[in-house]
């Protein structure tokens, strides 16, 4: 008979970890000081450059979708295989990459070797987004995702407010700004030189505690809990062990939860209005060029859309936290609300020749849609754990790639229909409306059936009180019948 076994609590790393979090939301403060990040596309069609406009919509921006959708998968998997920091420093050395394509490229395929590094970058978000939770114990983790996060919002803030103080006040060229850019993107790579190796991850690497036979996933879960059961897994056949890894059962618990209505609600809201809302920023810049072009850095004002946008953005953000509401019959009207302001700020931004209104369009398009953000987590996440969650929210933005790259293939790629900057708004605009209407008859409908379920219950509740009454008389005659329902 086995000895009994003790588990032990998942202790706090190091005595250091407070100095690793912060080291690593300095990194990720500093990994988003790339002040020329807003005026590439003017740098691309001004004279440094020279790029038509047909060139940048319809040959070097798609690039980026299909870098994305390529590396999306990959980058998740290696991320947690590799314990994150190899991907950290690969996205470093991305960045380094894109500046010193922009600076010395001179082709079209240079300029879409340039988006697909970009599209590199974009993915391993994930790393920096995870890696924190390595750090700390479980009871930790909302304290230091808000650290994190609120790192990466006030880096995004301080470079755009940075690119547009040094266009605008110093009148420094689009070439000088993406040197400047240069040297901070390889003052970041060297931060990631000196990161913490973490000692576990979330689904691959598993840490066999010989003390007491207890073996652990990354996520600190039990799996074998005596030497007998640690035998026997190790005595199983090879060809079957790839069912014992954390990622594949984490795949089949989701099978039971797919069914929650508000599980797949939001996660539908999460693949297809994020689909519309990442190709209106990947072309927005493009937008304001057709607008006004910008030959030159002087009336450009994109860092301060951006500084504008992010500020605006983590304001509704925060402000959503502290929204409460019957979202089982409300969710569907407020998307829908939302959507159809979304569609209506399209419309706007695609037709005025202001191009103040179009900055002040894209400003509120960005901020509503950052607005549902925290709500479609918090929906998500309510009956998931937290390796369930990653799971979930790594599916639902495949799922969004995928669509954007269909529709990139389609109407913006030359390949396709190659549409004009203002066509491609047009489907933008008529995506989201459809969207739209979408939410408000399911609304509608929600709403209905909740009111007639209401008026069912009525003549139910008269006929209870009625057997109550019954029952009190039973009583009263020395019978115990006790039928009426608890207040």
């Amino acid at each position: 008979m086995d000895p009994e076994v003790t588990e032990k609590p998942l202790q706090q790393p190091g005595e250091c970890w407070r100095f690793s979090v912060l080291y690593l939301c300095f990194y990720g403060f500093m990994a988003q000081i790339k002040p020329a990040e807003s005026f590439i596309t003017p740098y691309l069609l001004g004279p440094d450059k020279n790029f038509t406009r047909e060139q940048v919509t319809n040959e070097i921006t798609p690039v980026l979708s299909y870098s994305y959708m390529s590396v999306l998968v990959p980058v998740f998997l290696l991320t947690d295989y590799l314990c994150y920091k190899p991907v950290l420093i690969l996205q470093s050395l991305s960045h380094v990459a894109i500046w010193l394509l922009l600076l010395f490229g001179t082709t079209v395929l240079q300029m879409q070797f340039m988006e697909f590094f970009y599209g590199i970058t974009m993915a391993a978000r994930v790393a920096y987004s995870s890696y924190i939770f390595t750090l700390v114990s479980p009871q930790s983790y909302q304290k230091v995702a808000s650290y994190s996060r609120s790192s990466v919002l006030m880096g995004v803030f301080v470079s755009s407010v940075l690119g547009q103080l040094f266009v605008t006040l110093g009148d420094v060229p689009f070439c000088t700004l993406n040197y400047i850019s240069l040297g901070f993107v390889t003052f970041a790579f060297t931060l990631t030189l000196f990161l913490k190796w973490p000692k576990r991850t979330m689904f691959f690497n598993r840490q066999a505690l010989a003390a007491n036979g207890v073996l652990r996933d990354g996520a600190g879960t039990t799996l074998v809990t005596s030497a007998k059961q640690l035998n026997e897994k190790q005595r199983a056949p090879r060809g079957w062990r790839w069912r014992e890894t954390a990622l594949v059962k984490m795949i089949l618990e989701l099978k039971n939860t797919v069914r929650s209505p508000r599980l797949k609600l939001w996660s539908l809201w999460w693949v297809f209005n994020s689909t519309g809302y990442y190709l209106v920023v990947y072309y927005v810049q493009i937008l304001w060029d057709n607008i006004r072009p910008s030959r030159e850095n002087k009336g450009v004002y994109n860092g301060g859309v951006d500084a504008a946008a992010t500020l605006l953005g983590a304001i509704a953000s925060f402000s959503a936290g502290h929204v409460t509401m019957q979202w089982s019959l409300w969710a569907e009207l407020i998307i829908f609300v939302v959507t159809a302001l979304q569609a209506g700020l399209l419309f706007l931004m695609n037709t005025t020749t202001n191009i103040w209104v179009c900055y002040v369009g894209f400003v509120l398009f960005r901020s509503s849609h950052q607005l549902l953000v925290p709500i479609a987590i918090f929906q998500i996440a309510a009956s998931l754990s937290k390796e369930l969650c990653a799971l979930v929210f790594g599916i639902n933005t495949f799922l969004a790639t995928i669509l954007k790259t269909i529709i990139t293939l389609i109407i913006a790629d030359k390949r396709g229909l190659g549409l004009h900057v203002n066509n491609q708004f047009y489907f933008y605009i008529g995506y989201f409306s459809l969207l739209a209407t979408t939410y408000l008859g399911r609304g509608l409908y929600v709403f209905a059936r909740h009111h007639q379920e209401k008026k069912a219950r009525g003549p139910r509740k008269k006929e209870e009180e009625a057997a109550c009454s019954v029952s009190e008389m039973d009583r009263a005659g020395g019978h115990a019948h006790t039928t009426c329902p608890k207040a």
